[in-house]
């Protein structure tokens, strides 16, 4: 299953902070607390989307440094206006072809956004490029095959009630190496030996079924992305299956599970 799809969709930043930017700030503390890295060091981030691993970095790590990447021109922007930390610098670029010298950084991480690099051992050699001797490598996904990702299945379940083929942008489908054994071979195809592979988990409440669906009608994301391509009546066929799942007239609490790995080079 490709790694892209025609409705994955890297812009808005104000709408992708309600869709993911949250869930993803809350996920990074706990990551961090995981991860112990040391201080005052130089740090690399890919994929910085709207800048929540960055902020944790910054407020928990003590950095000395963090250079903060995405593909994505929109959300480098937006990240950049959101933080004025001056440890803190911004850049477009590519997971294949990082703007940093050989063996210039310390750690080089990345938030939930490796399974859609389309090359991920070329990234993680990229990534081992640029660290230095004993530098740490580390980097974490949602786990989509597990149903790590509760509000995310359930829209996939009612999307394919309103159009079976929404079963293939199912990120389940789409990310299968998402998993503890995935995330080793990845490791281990890359000459990363005996990485360290854990779970980290929060849950993701909405106050109610309108603030769970909202999100997905603001189009940043592939989920949104989808339900953006829909006309009017499938939209709506849509949001009432969602809501036969969930809406009980109350809170709605759902899981949320990453799969982490580090590895020293």
């Amino acid at each position: 299953m490709p790694s892209d799809s025609k409705h994955d969709a890297w812009s808005m930043g104000d709408s992708y902070e309600h869709y993911m930017g949250r869930w993803s700030r809350k996920i990074a503390s706990s990551y961090l607390e995981w991860l112990k890295p040391p201080a005052q060091v130089d740090w690399l981030e890919i994929g910085c989307g709207t800048g929540a691993l960055t902020n944790a970095i910054l407020a928990k790590a003590d950095p000395k440094s963090v250079l903060a990447t995405d593909q994505s021109e929109d959300f480098v922007k937006h990240a950049q206006k959101e933080i004025a930390d001056p440890r803190a610098a911004f850049g477009q670029a590519q997971a294949q072809n990082l703007p940093a010298a050989d063996a210039s950084v310390d750690v080089v991480t990345s938030a939930l956004v490796l399974n859609f690099v389309p090359e991920r051992p070329a990234a993680l050699h990229e990534i081992q490029r640029v660290l230095r001797p004993g530098g740490l490598l580390s980097f974490y996904v949602w786990d989509y095959p597990g149903g790590g990702m509760g509000f995310i299945d359930a829209f996939w379940t009612a999307a394919a009630e309103v159009d079976p083929a929404a079963t293939e942008l199912n990120e389940s489908a789409r990310f299968p190496f998402c998993t503890r054994s995935g995330l080793r071979d990845l490791c281990s195809e890359a000459g990363l030996a005996q990485p360290e592979v854990a779970p980290i988990e929060i849950a993701t409440v909405f106050p109610d079924f309108e603030a769970f669906w909202k999100p997905f009608t603001m189009g940043a994301g592939p989920a949104p992305g989808f339900c953006g391509s829909l006309d009017p009546d499938h939209r709506d066929a849509l949001k009432a299956a969602l809501a036969r799942q969930l809406d009980s007239g109350g809170e709605i609490s759902l899981p949320a599970r990453a799969w982490a790995a580090r590895a020293n080079i």
